[in-house]
Parts: structure tokens; sequence; C-alpha cells
């Protein structure tokens, strides 16, 4: 981030900071030990400069918020938040879909795209049968948890103010169809059933929930989750790995786009290339 940027960004965040205590600036600048004359320099539209780092300090320390996210660096710890003074996090948990983080995340999420690249299948298009095939073996957490965290995502995405991206390899839809892989313990029956519940949830939340498939052949990527410009999440087995610095999170943003770009099939294709596979089984 260029250093003018870093600055409008502070400012922008401080005048926030300020409005939120509701003082006058001298009284603002009393609490934090500054002048009124510095703090209206800090404040000015020509100012190119941050203040000296014991000056930021102070501004963080007096209203609780991350000094990362009052230069711009992270979009955690702001005003009515709580301070997470690492930008990067590692967290148990990751291959658990009834996580509460999980709903939370979406949540705060709420009015920003979210991006994602599932483990296998997007949990929302799963049908009940799926879910306890492939997630019974997990003793952590119970399959009507599961089952709950599914609904919770398939309501959230029926908001009509909600809107996804999400990326999967084509091979993985083929695998499912063919009954090849993870899949081969499904019978036919089942495999068919799975295809037309996601012929049909496709269809009913689109635009609001795009899925694009990608050749596996030509791109890769681990699965992830991006809320927005709140933060990242890499599935790494049974963790999360949480970035929430906004070059970690343009960074996996740009990737993820670079799938999309990359797609062998776009979204409005997608129901007539499962009813291929379907009519094949």
């Amino acid at each position: 981030m260029s250093r003018a940027k870093t600055v409008e960004i502070f400012r922008q965040r401080l005048a926030e900071v300020i409005a939120h205590t509701g003082l006058s600036g001298s009284a603002f600048a009393r609490k934090v030990g500054v002048d009124r004359s510095t703090l209206s320099q800090i404040l000015s539209a020509n100012s190119d400069r941050l203040p000296r780092v014991e000056t930021l300090a102070a501004i963080a320390a007096a209203e609780n918020v991350s000094l990362d996210w009052l230069i711009g660096v992270s979009e955690e710890g702001g005003l009515r938040t709580d301070i997470l003074p690492l930008t990067v996090e590692l967290q148990p948990g990751g291959q658990s879909v009834s996580d509460d983080r999980l709903t939370k995340w979406r949540a705060e999420a709420m009015g920003y795209k979210i991006r994602h690249v599932p483990t296998t299948l997007p949990d929302l298009l799963k049908t009940t049968t799926v879910i306890e095939y492939e997630f019974r073996p997990a003793a952590a957490v119970s399959v009507e948890q599961r089952h709950e965290a599914s609904q919770a995502a398939l309501d959230y995405q029926r908001r009509p103010e909600t809107d996804t991206e999400v990326c999967s390899p084509v091979q993985s839809v083929r695998s499912l169809a063919h009954g090849h892989g993870v899949w081969r313990g499904l019978s036919a029956d089942l495999r068919r059933a799975q295809l037309e519940l996601m012929i049909r949830r496709v269809a009913e939340l689109y635009p609001r929930f795009r899925w694009f498939l990608y050749d596996e052949l030509h791109r890769f990527s681990v699965p992830m989750t991006i809320f927005g410009p709140k933060r990242a999440a890499i599935y790494l087995g049974q963790m999360y790995l949480v970035l929430n610095s906004r070059e970690h999170i343009t960074t996996l943003t740009e990737h993820f786009d670079e799938l999309i770009r990359a797609a062998v099939v776009q979204p409005p294709e997608v129901p007539q290339v499962l009813q291929q596979l379907l009519d094949d089984i």
C-alpha cells in the first residue's frame, strides 16, 4: 500500500474514532495527550505524513482499537470489535462445517461478496445422505449438527442481500457423477439424487449464488473462504489459517479471480452440465 493511501485511511479512521467518542477536537486531543493544533494538522487533507508512533499508540490505546486497523493494515480490531493483535492466526476446527465461527464470519460479511473454494461440494448443495456419508466418520461433531450448519448456510444464501461466488474443479463434479474417489461408496441412485438437488439449488439461488467450474489440470487451489474485506480462512485439515490483513485478503482475492477467469463452465451453464452428467449415470 502506498504511503498516501495509508495516510488517507488513517485520517478517515481517526475521524471515525473521534466521532465515536462524541468529544470535541480539543477534548479528544487532551484525552490522547496531543496538542489541539497537532490533531488539526493530522486531520488536514494537506497532511502527507502519519503522526509519530507514540501518538498512534496513544490513540489506539485510548479508544481500544488495533494499531493495525488504525493505519489500514488490517480490517480487524476496529470500533466495537475485539482487538486481534495478529494478522495471521491458526485456529483449530477447520474441518467442522458446524463451527459457529463460520456463521459469525458470514454474518459479519453481509453486504460484501463471499468467495469460496470448497473442500468437496458446496455444503448448501449437499443432500442429507451425502452429508451423512461424507462426515459420519468424523466423531468430533454429530451429523445432526452438520445438517443444521448446512441448513444455516442455505438460509443465509437465500437472503436477498447475499452475494457468493464459488469455484470448484469440474473434475470434482465428474467424480461424484461417476462414483470415483471419495464417492465410490455412493450408489448410483444416491449420486443421481445429489445431482438433482444441485440442479434445483443452483437454479434457485442464481444469481446471488454463482458456481464456477475450473479445470484442475490448469489451475489449483486449496479450500478457502474470503469473507469480503473482513478476513480469509484457508482450510488446513483440522485447522483454519485465518488472515485479516488487507494485503493477504487482496492476494487471495486475486487468486480467486484467476480461478474465475479460467473457469470452463460459467454459472448459467452449470445446470446443463449437471443434467448431462445425470443423464450419463
